[in-house]
């Protein structure tokens, strides 16, 4: 079978992640890059020696030899690629989050449905990661039993990255759409994608990025601005599932707390586990409560691993050798619930789905 001929579009922090992804992959080729910035483009195709490069994604759509597509861009373009994508005959690799709001998410999975011919996978890079492949292992074994629980915190101090990060007209909100994603989506999938029934959330805008913060770094967007945000600094959430599961959530870009933290667990009727910042175990064994650690290379969050696994498996099923495990219907699903919060902090109420 010939190499999968791949472009990608956007070429900002984590589209070097797919660009490596890509190249370290036997069974796949990349031949094009595309970003507004025409210099970058360039610069990035003369160093790989990728042989094309455009400033507009229409041009490399119209590009017959390209396969497949990984969407690096800013998230209020995310639908109007991918729609394009498709329609061009493409395969598609969209990065978290799937879009902004539920109605672009809608017009994404009418697309992909129209298209069955073409293939969508959706970014949710953790559900690739070592620790979380190893604990749905032992969940799906039974070990854990019926999860009823999960909680999820992912906090920075002090993260906001600015630039379109803090611009919800392009990114859609600030931590929750950005970092949250990851860990309500890892939660959600280990709990076996039940669907969501409410969402009880709130959002908080009281410390902007404090730019003002002195001898403590932090990642910024190429197009940092310290004054600009309009995104939230925190976010918390109830979830509640149709099948009696909930998850609670919080996270932030920028908050008053001793240290950045990253922390998911999950309890079940028969074990518990703790995947964020490592993962252990919690069983009852012979009347004993007892704790394991697994003895693997990655207990926490590999990220190039993680990357590189889910590029791995967007070729392979391109190739028709693996079943999706992150469709557009997931990616839905997930935009209900980042939008319900955001809904439901706005009318400080329970929002309730059908």
């Amino acid at each position: 079978m010939s190499r999968i001929k791949v472009g990608v579009i956007g070429l900002g922090s984590i589209s070097e992640m797919h660009i490596q992804g890509y190249l370290r992959n036997p069974d796949a080729e990349l031949i094009a890059v595309t970003d507004m910035n025409e210099d970058r483009a360039r610069k990035k195709a003369e160093e790989l020696n990728i042989p094309h490069y455009y400033t507009d994604y229409h041009e490399m759509l119209r590009n017959k030899e390209v396969d497949a597509v990984s969407i690096c861009t800013w998230n209020n373009t995310h639908a109007e690629i991918a729609i394009a994508a498709l329609e061009a005959g493409k395969n598609v690799l969209i990065e978290k989050p799937l879009c902004r709001t539920m109605e672009e998410a809608r017009s994404i999975e009418a697309c992909a449905k129209r298209y069955p011919n073409q293939f969508l996978q959706i970014g949710y890079v953790r559900r690739f990661g070592t620790n979380t492949q190893v604990l749905k292992r032992f969940i799906d074994n039974g070990e854990l039993g019926d999860i009823y629980y999960s909680k999820a915190s992912c906090l920075r101090v002090l993260g906001n990255p600015g630039g379109w990060f803090a611009d919800k007209e392009r990114s859609g909100g600030g931590p929750l759409i950005d970092i949250g994603v990851h860990v309500i989506d890892l939660c959600w999938y280990l709990m076996g994608k039940p669907k969501v029934k409410s969402v009880s959330g709130n959002t908080y805008h009281k410390l902007g990025n404090r730019s003002n913060v002195e001898f403590k770094s932090f990642y910024k967007a190429a197009d940092y601005d310290a004054k600009q945000n309009t995104v939230e600094d925190l976010a918390n959430a109830l979830i509640r599932f149709d099948n009696g599961a909930s998850l609670l959530v919080d996270v932030s870009f920028s908050l008053y707390a001793k240290k950045e933290e990253v922390r998911v667990s999950l309890h079940g009727n028969k074990g518990g586990a703790e995947i964020e910042p490592a993962l252990e175990i919690f069983t009852e064994k012979n009347n004993i409560m007892l704790n394991s650690t697994p003895q693997i290379d990655h207990l926490t969050f590999d990220f190039e691993n993680g990357f590189q696994n889910e590029i791995n498996h967007f070729i392979a099923c391109i190739q028709g050798k693996e079943q999706n495990i992150a469709p557009v219907e997931d990616g839905v699903e997930i935009m209900k619930i980042l939008t319900g919060v955001y809904e439901s902090s706005k009318q400080q109420t329970e929002i309730h789905f059908d």
